[in-house]
Protein backbone atom coordinates (compact mmCIF):
# COMPACT_ATOMS: atom_id res chain seq x y z
CA UNK A 1 0.00 0.00 0.00
CA UNK A 2 2.75 2.52 0.84
CA UNK A 3 5.05 1.34 -1.95
CA UNK A 4 2.51 2.15 -4.65
CA UNK A 5 1.80 5.57 -3.15
CA UNK A 6 5.51 6.41 -2.92
CA UNK A 7 6.07 5.26 -6.51
CA UNK A 8 3.12 7.35 -7.76
CA UNK A 9 4.62 10.41 -6.06
CA UNK A 10 8.10 9.69 -7.46
CA UNK A 11 9.63 9.04 -4.02
CA UNK A 12 12.33 6.57 -4.98
CA UNK A 13 13.67 5.82 -1.49
CA UNK A 14 10.39 5.41 0.43
CA UNK A 15 7.39 3.16 0.74
CA UNK A 16 9.17 -0.17 1.22
CA UNK A 17 11.31 -1.67 3.97
CA UNK A 18 14.45 -2.21 1.94
CA UNK A 19 18.17 -1.60 2.49
CA UNK A 20 19.09 1.96 1.54
CA UNK A 21 15.51 3.24 1.82
CA UNK A 22 14.26 5.75 4.40
CA UNK A 23 12.58 3.76 7.17
CA UNK A 24 9.24 5.31 8.08
CA UNK A 25 7.50 2.74 10.28
CA UNK A 26 4.51 2.82 12.65
CA UNK A 27 3.81 -0.08 15.03
CA UNK A 28 0.28 -0.14 16.44
CA UNK A 29 -2.29 -2.42 18.01
CA UNK A 30 -5.16 -2.67 15.49
CA UNK A 31 -7.62 -3.51 18.26
CA UNK A 32 -6.63 -0.59 20.50
CA UNK A 33 -5.92 2.23 18.04
CA UNK A 34 -8.25 5.22 18.39
CA UNK A 35 -8.07 8.92 17.60
CA UNK A 36 -8.27 11.18 20.67
CA UNK A 37 -7.76 14.61 19.05
CA UNK A 38 -10.76 16.91 18.74
CA UNK A 39 -11.38 20.27 17.13
CA UNK A 40 -10.98 21.96 20.51
CA UNK A 41 -7.94 19.82 21.52
CA UNK A 42 -6.20 18.89 18.24
CA UNK A 43 -2.74 18.07 19.65
CA UNK A 44 -3.52 14.73 21.28
CA UNK A 45 -1.85 11.51 20.16
CA UNK A 46 -3.90 8.55 19.05
CA UNK A 47 -3.93 5.67 21.54
CA UNK A 48 -2.74 2.21 20.55
CA UNK A 49 0.33 3.55 18.70
CA UNK A 50 3.44 2.11 20.35
CA UNK A 51 6.37 2.98 18.09
CA UNK A 52 7.02 5.40 15.23
CA UNK A 53 10.28 5.66 13.29
CA UNK A 54 10.87 8.50 10.84
CA UNK A 55 13.89 8.11 8.58
CA UNK A 56 14.91 5.23 10.87
CA UNK A 57 14.94 7.45 14.00
CA UNK A 58 12.61 6.56 16.89
CA UNK A 59 10.09 9.38 17.39
CA UNK A 60 7.58 7.49 19.54
CA UNK A 61 8.91 4.79 21.88
CA UNK A 62 6.41 2.75 23.90
CA UNK A 63 3.84 5.50 23.29
CA UNK A 64 6.11 8.35 24.49
CA UNK A 65 7.57 11.04 22.21
CA UNK A 66 11.37 10.89 22.21
CA UNK A 67 11.87 14.54 21.30
CA UNK A 68 13.44 13.59 17.98
CA UNK A 69 12.32 15.53 14.89
CA UNK A 70 14.00 13.72 11.96
CA UNK A 71 11.27 14.46 9.39
CA UNK A 72 11.56 16.77 6.44
CA UNK A 73 9.21 18.06 3.79
CA UNK A 74 8.91 15.74 0.81
CA UNK A 75 8.74 17.10 -2.72
CA UNK A 76 7.57 15.21 -5.75
CA UNK A 77 10.41 14.36 -8.12
CA UNK A 78 10.14 14.80 -11.88
CA UNK A 79 8.40 11.87 -13.51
Amino acid sequence: MTGASAAALGLADRGLLREGFRADVTVFDPFAIAEKATYTDPHRYAVGVEHVLVNGVPVLDHGTHTGALPGRMLRRTAA
